[in-house]
């Protein structure tokens, strides 16, 4: 038998064993698992899963330095404790399945590098994307594809409150705070809404697709607290939608860029459909070409499965190399390089003035005569060409004027801006937004 420990019995946690303890018409391995300790941080507490009282303890420390267990699985989410457990167990010679996107990205150099050395496995199908298996695809499957790009829509609670401002012609508030009462969007919605969350899973998957390390502060991440009913209406005039976009390119002189943004996506494009809490990746490559991976991003069964196929992945390796001492004796040597981490060098970033965009720019201006002239005057000098500019309507006594420009330099568009605001006839720009 494998011997686990999970670390936290939430929802996640109690999906897992769910899963493990009804393994009838599943693959035949799961038969080899065996639930040895469960860390939570109150006894008392109720839960859906009736577990033997010897297996759950509040000692944390005493699961990942146990030496009958095998493989821990953090589920507890966070950065601490959860990096410190996770390198302690790692340093006791266990094999780690973590569903924690925020430490992975944060702390994945450190705790790669740990791992190799130990000769152990960081498996994480779970951090990114919920039930949509995506990082092992990336790892095997794909891996034979020169990567060029990967484009993903990978928090739920953003793109159901897109969805609904699009289907309803809400505002951004008023929609976050039915899906706070839903449960769909946390009480402190900030990882959601200001793409950090995004920003975390996309810096895993750039890493694996790229073949590099990624700082994550190096992922700029532009959130959608500023999408306004406004901009849904003009972005469905124009045959667009308006999606949080986790992107990452490999751009033609090697260098890697990897940003969240909101986005127009053109309503014929596959993500465009991706609507409510699901999630999907779009993957780019050659010779394969496209191809989108596309499921529920999040809830306890969706990434209770995740866990458990990477349980199934290292029971298949452990039953394969049961002399687990000797395994780490020789560390390295003994890791499969298709579900170890096998890049240590980080990746080039890019700049943001080195990129090239396509906007849509909307205006509130004084309604004096050749406005639109000036604008597209500044435009021009800049070499930002413009494929539309008209005037909307009015809010109050503001003309409304609505931009989209051509694919251009960003470091162009940028330049362009600055001298556009600072005319008399410019009141404010209330939305920036990249096109797709």
């Amino acid at each position: 038998m494998v011997k686990i420990g999970i670390l936290g019995l939430g929802t996640v946690g109690t999906g897992t064993v769910q899963i493990l303890r009804d393994p009838v018409g599943r693959h035949h391995l799961l038969q080899s698992i065996e639930i040895q300790r469960v860390g939570v941080r109150s006894i008392d507490k109720p839960r859906a899963v009736d577990l033997p009282a010897e297996v759950i303890t509040t000692d944390l420390d005493s699961i990942v330095s146990d030496p009958e267990i095998d493989i821990i699985v953090e589920l507890m989410g966070g950065i601490e404790p959860a990096r410190s457990l996770i390198l302690d167990a790692i340093a006791h010679g266990k094999h780690i399945v973590t569903a924690n996107k925020a430490v992975i990205a944060k702390f994945g150099d450190e705790i790669f590098t740990a791992a190799n050395q130990a000769g152990v496995y960081v498996m994480l199908e779970a951090a990114v994307g919920g039930g949509i298996p995506v990082i092992q695809p990336l790892k095997q499957s794909l891996g034979v594809n020169r990567i060029h790009r990967v484009t993903g829509i990978i928090n739920g609670t953003t793109n159901y409150i897109l969805t609904r401002m699009t289907a309803e012609g809400g505002e951004f508030a008023d929609i976050l705070a039915d899906a706070q009462k839903l449960g769909y969007a946390e009480a402190d919605p900030t990882a959601d809404v200001d793409g950090l969350d995004a920003g975390d899973k996309i810096a895993i998957l750039a890493s694996l697709a790229f073949g590099g390390r990624i700082k994550r502060e190096d992922v700029d991440c532009e959130g959608i607290r500023k999408i306004s009913a406004t901009d849904i209406a003009y972005a469905d005039k124009l045959n667009f939608v308006i999606k949080l976009l986790a992107i990452a390119e490999r751009l033609e002189d090697g260098k890697v860029s990897v940003r969240v943004h909101p986005t127009f996506v053109p309503k014929d494009r596959p993500l465009a459909t991706v609507n409510g809490v699901y999630n999907a990746i779009l993957v780019e490559g050659e010779p394969l070409g496209q191809v989108m991976l596309f499921g529920p991003g999040a809830g306890a069964g969706a990434t209770a499965s995740a866990v458990v196929s990477d349980l199934l992945a290292l029971v298949g390796v452990i039953n394969c190399h049961p002399d687990r001492e000797e395994a780490i004796d020789s560390p390295n040597n003994s890791l499969n390089p298709l579900l170890s981490c096998s890049h240590s060098h980080y990746s080039e970033m890019a700049t943001r003035s080195s990129l090239r965009s396509s906007f849509y720019v909307r205006f509130l201006c004084m309604d004096v005569p050749g406005v639109i002239g000036k604008l597209g005057t500044r435009f021009g000098a800049h070499n930002v060409s413009i494929e539309s500019i008209v005037q909307t309507g009015f809010q109050g006594d503001r003309a409304e004027i609505v931009v989209v420009t051509h694919d251009v330099s960003e470091a162009d568009f940028d330049s362009a801006l600055a001298e556009i605001k600072k005319l008399d006839a410019i009141a404010s720009i209330p939305s920036i937004i990249r096109v797709l």
